[in-house]
């Protein structure tokens, strides 16, 4: 039987995404039985980006700087922002290296169930980088889920008034999907097949 203390690693564990009750307890041991080579660096980790962690006031990504690495790094193609649900979609698309611009976050996706409305997200902010110049392609990298698609729709009609080409990545993402589950040939197929929309 485990201490209050590890029984509490554990449980916290657990909650992380892909870890259930048993893999949190078999990660716990692993942490104990490795404690100088992999405990105490993964605690240094930790508290580390603990101390540092901000949202980018840019593009909305999570980061140690503010503005974060993509919006301060100038090889990006600023004339270019592609559109994401989320900073997880947002790192599995940079994972690819095919999209030379920038990004937005909108942080979640319209859902009349779940009572998110468009002042829940960062569309004005979005609108507002659009409006303010500079940009001539915004690519709708929304997940292919009917609150995604609903998301892209209402963007579209956001910016339809801009003098931008407006995309959104092809139906090569498979609809219910979601972009961080997607391998990077996935995901390379659907940026380069990407379309106008509307």
């Amino acid at each position: 039987m485990a201490s209050q203390e590890i029984d509490a690693l554990a449980q916290a564990l657990s909650r992380l995404p892909g870890l259930g009750p048993r893999s949190a307890r078999r990660v716990v041991l692993h942490l104990m039985k490795k404690r100088e080579t992999v405990l105490q660096p993964l605690l240094r980790a930790l508290e580390m980006v603990e101390e540092r962690l901000k949202t980018c006031s840019t593009c909305g990504n999570i980061d140690t700087s503010d503005p974060c690495g993509i919006c301060s790094d100038p090889r990006r193609d600023t004339r270019a922002l592609c559109v994401v649900e989320d900073v997880s979609d947002l790192w599995a698309l940079d994972r690819s290296r095919l999209f030379p611009g920038q990004y937005h976050v909108l942080g979640g996706r319209l859902s009349a169930l779940d009572g998110v409305r468009p002042e829940d997200l960062n569309i004005d902010r979005l609108v507002a980088r659009v409006a303010a110049g500079g940009i001539d392609e915004v690519v709708l990298a929304m997940n292919a889920t009917l609150e995604g698609q609903t998301t892209a729709h209402y963007l579209a009609e956001r910016l339809e008034s801009y003098p931008i080409r407006l995309t959104q990545l092809a139906h090569g993402v498979p609809v219910g999907g979601e972009l961080d589950y997607l391998d990077e040939g996935t995901l390379a197929q659907a940026l380069r097949a990407r379309r106008p929309v509307g």
